[in-house]
């Protein structure tokens, strides 16, 4: 059983969201991003015991702040991850930071 943050993502030229940036939980520490195909992260959260949560940089605090929880949803074009489901912009992670330009 594990529990992960997911702090940004990777898009292709179409805009479609085709990695994640995962961060491990530990009892004391929460562990650099690892670049996490679409597939991979799916797999994890699919595993029974693991959960995600957005984990989002608030400029005004200068901090991490703990976001929503991330499910496996399972759309008419396959799975994906989606937090909370209510038709905000947040709800298929496409607002967190873009890792393309920091990190291939």
């Amino acid at each position: 059983m594990a529990q992960y943050r997911i702090s940004g993502v990777w898009k292709n030229a179409n805009d479609v969201i085709t990695a994640y940036a995962f961060h491990t939980v530990g009892e004391n520490s929460i562990s650099r991003a690892v670049k996490k195909t679409k597939t991979e992260a799916i797999a994890l959260l699919e595993t029974k015991g693991n959960s995600a949560v957005t984990w989002i940089w608030n400029y005004s605090t200068a901090s991490w702040s703990i976001g929503e929880a991330v499910q496996v949803v399972n759309g008419p074009n396959g799975k994906y991850l989606r937090s909370n489901p209510d038709n905000k912009l947040t709800d298929n992670l496409g607002h967190l930071i873009d890792f393309d330009w920091i990190a291939p």
